[in-house]
C-alpha cells in the first residue's frame, strides 16, 4: 500500500474496498495493522482507509512537538491527496482524540463519527487507576523497553496484553492473541515518537467544544476498559448532541479486537443509518 506526502511528512495508509470512505485512526502504540479483525468486514461495504498516524507504523516520525490539530490536519491532507472530500471517521483511544479534533476543525468532511474507547481529555476526563497509569507510563520508559527486549514474545505479551484485553479473553483465545501479536507488533515505534504522540494526547481537551460536533456520532467502549474508563464514554455522550452510546459487556480497551464481531455489527449498523445521501 502507498505512502503519500502530506505537509512535512510521508503518511502510510491502507486502502481497501469501494463505496463511501471510512477512515480508521488507531491509538498510540498501534497503527493500521491493529484493524486486522475489522477491515475485511468494513471493506465489503465501504472504502476503508486505515492510517498510520504521524509518529507510528510506517509513517514518518519527526522528532518535533506533535499536536492534535497537526494530527487532524495530517488526515485532512491525506484525504485531499487521494481525492476524498468527506468520510465516516472512526478513531479509537488516541485515534478517538484525533477524530474529535478532525470533527471540530473539518465538520464539512465528516459524514458520521465513531469514537471508541476515548475521552474528552483535560480536567474533566475520568482517569484510570494509579496502578494502570503506572503500567502504561512504563511502556514509554527506556529501561522498561530494554528489559522487555530480553523477554520472549510470549513473555512480553503476558506483560502487555492485560492492559488492553480482559484476562478471560486472553486465556480463552490463544489463537487470536497470537495472531494479534504477530500482525500488530510488526512495526513498533521508537520511544521518542511514542513520547511525541503521548505529549499530544496529554494536551487533548475538547470538553467545552464537544457540543459543536454536528455529525451523527456513535460512542462505543468496553465496560472493562482499564486504560480509558467507560465513564469517559458516558461523558462524551452527555456533551455531543444526539450522540448514541454502546457499552460492550465484559470487554477491555481493545474492544474492536476482543469483541470484533459485535463491534463490527454495531458500527456497520450505525454507518448504514447515516449515509452521505441522507
Amino acid at each position: 500500500m502507498p505512502k503519500v506526502k502530506v505537509g512535512d511528512i510521508d503518511i502510510y495508509y491502507e486502502d481497501q474496498g469501494k463505496g463511501e470512505a471510512l477512515v480508521l485512526i488507531a491509538g498510540i502504540i498501534n497503527n493500521s495493522t491493529t484493524w486486522w479483525r475489522n477491515i475485511s468486514v468494513f471493506s465489503q461495504e465501504y472504502r476503508v482507509i486505515a492510517i498510520d498516524n504521524r509518529g507510528s507504523g510506517r509513517s514518518d516520525k519527526p522528532d518535533i512537538p506533535y499536536s492534535m490539530e497537526m494530527m487532524a490536519a495530517d488526515i485532512a491532507g491525506l484525504l485531499n491527496t487521494i481525492n476524498v472530500d468527506a468520510a465516516h471517521i472512526f478513531g479509537v483511544s488516541l485515534g478517538g482524540d484525533i477524530a474529535q479534533h478532525f470533527a471540530l476543525h473539518y465538520p464539512e468532511r465528516v459524514i458520521s463519527l465513531v469514537l471508541g474507547c476515548t475521552s474528552c481529555g483535560g480536567g474533566h476526563a475520568i482517569r484510570s487507576s494509579a496502578e494502570t497509569r503506572s503500567s502504561f507510563r512504563a511502556m514509554f520508559n527506556q529501561e522498561y523497553q530494554a528489559e522487555m527486549q530480553k523477554l520472549s514474545l510470549e513473555e512480553q505479551a503476558k506483560k502487555v496484553f492485560p492492559l488492553f484485553f480482559t484476562q478471560k479473553f486472553i486465556d480463552g483465545n490463544p489463537t487470536i492473541m497470537g495472531q494479534h501479536q504477530s500482525i500488530s507488533w510488526q512495526y513498533m515505534d521508537p520511544l521518542y515518537s511514542l513520547a511525541r504522540q503521548g505529549q499530544a494526547s496529554a494536551a487533548h481537551d475538547t470538553y467545552e467544544r464537544l457540543p459543536q460536533i454536528k455529525a451523527p456520532t456513535l460512542v462505543i467502549a468496553g465496560d472493562a476498559d482499564r486504560g480509558v474508563p467507560v465513564e469517559n464514554s458516558r461523558l462524551l455522550v452527555s456533551r455531543i448532541p444526539n450522540a448514541e452510546l454502546v457499552i460492550l459487556k465484559n470487554v477491555g480497551h481493545a474492544f474492536y479486537v476482543e469483541a470484533a464481531e459485535e463491534a463490527n455489527r454495531v458500527i456497520l449498523d450505525f454507518l448504514r443509518q447515516h449515509p452521505r445521501s441522507s
